[in-house]
């Protein structure tokens, strides 16, 4: 019986939306060709290489990974099907069964895909970038887009445990070429289908556009170069000229920056003009340069600390290899440095850097302090209070800095939140 109107009807056209929604969070690719990139990397795109990389720097046998790629690039691979979260496939092995093989990664929360579809749609190039298969380097540190090492999940039915098998690590490379071709399979496997992130685009594109016409400031007043040269010419003096454009309430953002071989990194290029553009801002609205009085090392170490994501996927650990080695440090003393810096600025820095000999006081009624409340007994030496994993470190701010090293090995990390207080900076280093 036809129930239209009734409990069970449907609008015409649901059953197809619905499909149309339930086919934008799943796609299926034929066996894909694969091939080396002409500097020996099985992708060809930052993004690709970075998914892999995601995998190899967590792979605990590296033969598994040379027979996985091996039957990638034999066509061992199937058909793939991409969902939020999962890539699966049939891969064939030396059993004439394939097995099935899954790759799992979690997917971005609604936090994570707001802060990137803020990052997208505040510049219409990233846009255009996209729509064009091509992801700006500037997007890499948004949010964890991109996955970091052991980020992704490996599993097969084959009876190899290895971690990952020749299977899933196979698997892995193939579905970096998907990535190549269109890296809206990525924000796919994140948990967004292409036609939903591109409505959301263009719905907030429009809004922007629309905020923007709103708020268009009236024309400014200019002085026709005619009207000059008149006056000039007629003795009477050059016209007064108009005030000073006002001040724009943030710094401008960059250009994006394709990558080109023979240019220099994108990434880098895009945090030293995003960061020419801040002090150039507070240079104008203050007068004063905010960073004119840091050593190179300490300019380096704030930049690095300033950039989201910094040391955690391909892109940004090169940007700390690079930022080392022309000040002569390696990336594990620029890490040291930038949790330091994130923990208390140049003071951190300088915590991390330079024992000194403070004047009784403070640092001697620490102690005291310490074991009446029931913590462990401390070393003193210089500026410095130590057990064999913590340490508490005095700055010539007065504020006490937390240290953990693994027990025995005197490898300091800065951890905490400093604090006036030896106690107070001790229970923050242990976590409340």
């Amino acid at each position: 019986m036809n129930r239209i109107g009734g409990r069970g009807a449907r609008r015409p056209g649901a059953a197809r939306e619905a499909a149309a929604r339930h086919d934008d969070r799943r796609r299926s690719f034929p066996q894909v060709a694969p091939r080396a990139g002409d500097d020996g990397r099985f992708a060809a795109t930052w993004w690709g290489n970075a998914w892999v990389e995601a995998l190899e720097n967590t792979a605990l046998d590296t033969a598994r990974l040379a027979r996985g790629k091996a039957y990638a690039g034999r066509g061992h691979v199937d058909a793939i099907t991409v969902t939020p979260g999962r890539v699966v496939a049939y891969v064939h092995g030396s059993r004439p069964r394939p097995y099935r093989t899954e790759i799992r990664m979690r997917t971005l929360g609604d936090d994570g895909w707001e802060r990137f579809l803020d990052e997208v749609t505040a510049r219409p190039e990233h846009i255009a970038a996209l729509l064009d298969k091509d992801v700006p380097h500037a997007l890499e540190a948004v949010t964890g887009l991109l996955p970091a090492p052991g980020d992704l999940v490996p599993d097969c039915s084959c009876p190899d445990d290895g971690y990952p098998c020749k299977h899933a690590a196979a698997l892995c490379y193939q579905a970096a070429r998907l990535l190549d071709e269109d890296p809206f399979v990525l924000f796919l496997m994140r948990g967004r289908g292409e036609r939903e992130l591109l409505a959301e685009f263009t719905r907030r594109n429009a809004a922007l556009s629309a905020a923007e016409a709103s708020s268009a400031a009236p024309p400014l007043p200019t002085v026709p170069a005619r009207e000059a040269i008149d006056a000039a010419s007629a003795g009477a003096g050059l016209p007064s000229l108009p005030p000073p454009l006002p001040l724009p309430d943030r710094p401008g953002r960059p250009a994006v920056f394709p990558p080109d071989p023979e240019a220099p990194d994108p990434l880098a290029l895009d945090l030293l003009a995003t960061e020419a553009a801040a002090r150039a801002h507070t240079f104008l609205l203050t007068g004063t340069d905010p960073v004119a009085a840091l050593t190179p090392w300490q300019d380096a170490v704030r930049l690095a600390a300033a950039h989201p994501g910094s040391g955690l996927t391909a892109s940004t650990r090169a940007l700390y290899r690079d930022l080392a080695q022309a000040l002569g440090r390696t990336s594990t003393d620029l890490a040291r440095a930038v949790a330091a810096w994130r923990q208390g600025g140049a003071e951190g820095l300088a915590v991390l850097e330079e024992p000194w000999d403070p004047p009784a006081g403070p640092f001697d009624r620490a102690r005291p302090a310490l074991l009446a409340a029931d913590l462990p007994a401390f070393r003193p030496w210089r500026n410095r209070l130590s057990t064999d994993a913590l340490q508490l470190r005095l700055g010539r701010d007065g504020l006490w800095y937390g240290y953990e090293s693994d027990p025995g090995r005197e490898d300091w990390w800065p951890r905490g939140a400093p604090d006036a207080d030896p106690v107070g900076a001790l229970t923050d280093l242990l976590g409340g």
